[in-house]
């Protein structure tokens, strides 16, 4: 979990209070800044996850390069081992 998916989650409860809050009291504008607060918290947690996913595919990336580079310094070493 990132600090966006964290502050995204904080922002989304905060705006389901404040609406909560201000559906119980009637009072509309708090309703509308609260839903406002949680739809912020919503999307800034969606980017968290959007980093997230690309944080995982370079490092899964990553370690297949590793693997392939690995790979061909072990055929490399027979051929040298081979033409010796």
């Amino acid at each position: 979990m990132n600090k966006d998916q964290v502050q995204g989650k904080v922002k989304d409860v905060a705006g389901r209070l404040e609406r909560q809050v201000g559906e119980w009291t009637g009072d509309t504008e708090k309703q509308v800044h609260g839903t406002a607060k949680q739809v912020e918290g919503k999307v800034q947690n969606a980017w968290g996850d959007v980093k997230d996913a690309g944080k995982k595919a370079a490092d899964e990336q990553a370690k297949k390069n590793e693997e392939e580079r690995k790979e061909q310094e072990a055929r490399d070493r027979e051929l040298s081992r081979k033409a010796s």
